[in-house]
This record gives structure tokens, sequence and C-alpha cells, in this order.
């Protein structure tokens, strides 16, 4: 196991760009405690792996696969744990089974067969499905739109768009002052839901039955339309086009704003792999 807790030289660098150079001395540290997580929660450890923020290992407890998630900002893992908990009863969200958050450690349940819809392929249809379990949480009685709560960890969507917008430049990804202002004016007004803040292809697994599994939320609070940008950009050849994919996911989609979520596009399409279309 010794091998595959200790945090790569490659994945040390990319965590120093986004967490600053104090991150080494918590790479240092995460052998011990995985290997303390392993005990408390019955781990065997058999996959490490992990993103901009965490590292991730694939786990097995008692015959089952599950997924350890440390970051070095316990915050992090903070504002996930609730996410999760508001989307407890939603399938279309990976579980969260069990947390240690002064650690930024979360136990998160295994998705099967677990492909991604990057490299799966996707339809609108399967998209929206998704979309509408996001913004409405399952079970009778259920307030229709999930709220933030006084006690609430999470921060505004205009949080999570001034971070976006200055990791980019951080990377050397200039964001034109205009499509700034516009982004940071559209996260400041509309609808207030829970938003996954992180809803791309490569954060949405296959589950079973099919059905899309969305993973890996940096959640916030503010307008649900900010998780269908990347959806409608994507594939959208030109305007017209973007157009029809926005009103075609609206019209499956109940309180998705066409105009809202295409002057979302134009507004993040800098910070997007696919540009906005001419």
């Amino acid at each position: 196991m010794e091998e595959l807790v200790r945090v790569p030289s490659e994945v040390r660098e990319r965590f120093a760009v986004r967490f600053g150079a104090g991150v080494a001395g918590w790479c240092d540290e995460l052998p011990s405690l995985v290997r303390e997580l392993a005990g408390q929660w019955g781990l065997e450890v058999a996959a490490a792996g992990g993103g901009g923020t965490s590292r991730v290992f694939r786990c097995v407890r008692g015959g089952e696969v599950v997924w350890l998630k440390l970051t070095p900002e316990p915050p992090i893992a903070r504002e996930e744990a609730e996410a999760l908990r508001c989307w407890a009863a939603v399938p279309s969200v990976v579980a969260l089974l069990a947390a240690d958050l002064p650690a930024g450690a979360l136990l998160l349940a295994d998705v099967r067969p677990g492909t991604t819809l990057r490299r799966l392929g996707w339809n609108l249809p399967e998209v929206a499905a998704l979309l509408r379990d996001l913004r409405t949480p399952a079970g009778p009685g259920a307030d229709p739109v999930l709220r933030p709560g006084a006690d609430s960890v999470l921060r505004p969507l205009a949080d999570r768009v001034a971070f976006l917008l200055d990791l980019a430049e951080r990377r050397g990804r200039p964001v034109p002052a205009a499509q700034r202002a516009a982004a940071l004016e559209l996260a400041s007004g509309g609808p207030v839901g829970l938003v996954h803040g992180d809803l791309h292809p490569s954060n949405v697994l296959a589950g079973p039955d099919g059905r899309p599994v969305a993973i890996d939320p940096r959640p916030c609070w503010g307008d649900p339309d900010f998780d269908a940008v990347d959806w409608v950009l994507e594939g959208a050849a030109d305007l017209a086009g973007l157009e029809r994919r926005i009103a075609a996911l609206a019209a499956l989609v109940p309180g998705l704003s066409p105009d809202r979520l295409l002057a979302w596009c134009r507004a993040l399409s800098a910070l997007t792999a696919n540009p906005l279309p001419a």
C-alpha cells in the first residue's frame, strides 16, 4: 500500500499551482492519513488517482468497492459533503457513505459501470434528466427547489465564478473584462438553487440501468442554469446551432431559461474547451 498512497511528483506540482507551496506538507503526511482512515473505516487500498483538488483511492470494504477522497483544504470536503447530503435521495448523484471533515476526507459509494459520459457519449434527453434530478430533491413532500439553509457552508455562485475566472488567469488564459463583468453579473442575480458547479461529461458516470450519475461537485448556491453550459456548448457548430440546443434542453428542463443560459454561454466561453460559436 505504501507506494499507492505516496503522492507522485506531477501531482505535487499540480497541487502547488492550485493550493500554493504549503501543500507539500500535506502531501508528505497523506500516506499516514490514508493508513489511519483505512483502519478507521475498514478499507483495503487498491488503486490511486485524483483530479485537481483531491487524491482519490479505490478501496475494498467488505467485498465492495468504495472510494476514499481526500483534499488538502477541509472546507472543500465540507462543501461537497453538504451537497451530497442534500442530494441523498437523488439516485443521479453519487452517495456519501461517511466523512471525516476535519481531515478533509469523504468515503463515497462506487458507481457501476462507471464509464464517464466523456468516453461513452451522451444525448440532450439524458442530460435533461440529470439536470431535472439535480434541481429537485426526490421524496414525497420535498421542497420543489433545493434552497440554502441557515447553517449552510456553501458559498454563493458569484464566489465560484470569480474563482474560476481568477484560476484561468493564473493558468495563462486571459478572460476579457467584458466577459468577466457579464459572468459576475449573472452569478449575482437570478434564481437560487443548489448548483453542482463543475458539471461536465467527465464528472458524470454511467450508472445502473444507464442512469447518469454526477460526481465531484464544487457546490454553491445560485442559478442552476450554470450547470447546463458545457452540455449545450459541446457539439454546437455555430450560434444558430447553439440556440437550437438551448431551446431543446429548455423544453425538457422546467425552469431553465433559454435567455439566461445563452448569456451564461457567452460569459463563460473563455473558460470552456469549446469556445462560443460565431
